[in-house]
């Protein structure tokens, strides 16, 4: 693959460091539906965000499995019907793979325009499901979820991509 002009090589990925940033994100966002307002529904899933981070930077690590096992565990601490995340997830996986190749061509800010649809799509799929299943509308504040995971997108991609920046020898005479 021809890399975009302009554009670090980056090392490899970890796997310690990929999975303990998943295992971060779902205890983060289990403590967020802990917390003094419980589970609002205009909060972001910073679980769905990394996974599907992760899903685009490295699918041959994570895929369709790690998300369905990631949501049943979410189901399982949030007591919500069972499966309702692990289909979000693997959908929003399913969607992320489906796009990954194109979407490392773009910039930050683009790559956070192109991903807020399958966001979108994993919320409006937990709606469905938890209106299926007898809940009430959470309200209109619901829409506002995808919104914010797609603003924090650079956030979490510089973060993220920190340890591969990394140059592993630094050194005056080479600048990777």
């Amino acid at each position: 693959m021809i890399m975009p002009k302009g554009q670090q090589l980056l090392l490899p990925a970890n796997p310690v460091f990929i999975w303990g940033s998943l295992l971060s994100a779902m205890t983060l966002d289990m403590l967020q539906n802990m917390a003094l307002w419980g589970r609002a529904a205009w909060q972001p899933e910073l679980l769905a965000l990394v996974l599907v981070f992760w899903t685009i930077h490295q699918p041959q690590r994570i895929g369709v499995a790690a998300a369905f096992v990631l949501g049943l565990c979410m189901d399982v601490h949030q007591s919500a019907l069972l499966g309702q995340h692990a289909l979000a997830y693997t959908v929003l996986v399913f969607l992320a793979i489906g796009i990954h190749r194109r979407l490392l061509w773009f910039s930050v800010p683009s790559q956070a325009a192109q991903v807020f649809p399958l966001f979108a799509v994993a919320h409006a799929l937990t709606l469905c499901v938890r209106l299926l299943a007898g809940d009430d509308f959470p309200g209109g504040w619901i829409a506002l979820a995808p919104v914010l995971e797609a603003l924090l997108w650079p956030v979490v991609s510089v973060l993220l991509l920190l340890p591969q920046r990394q140059a592993p020898d630094p050194d005056a005479n080479r600048p990777l």
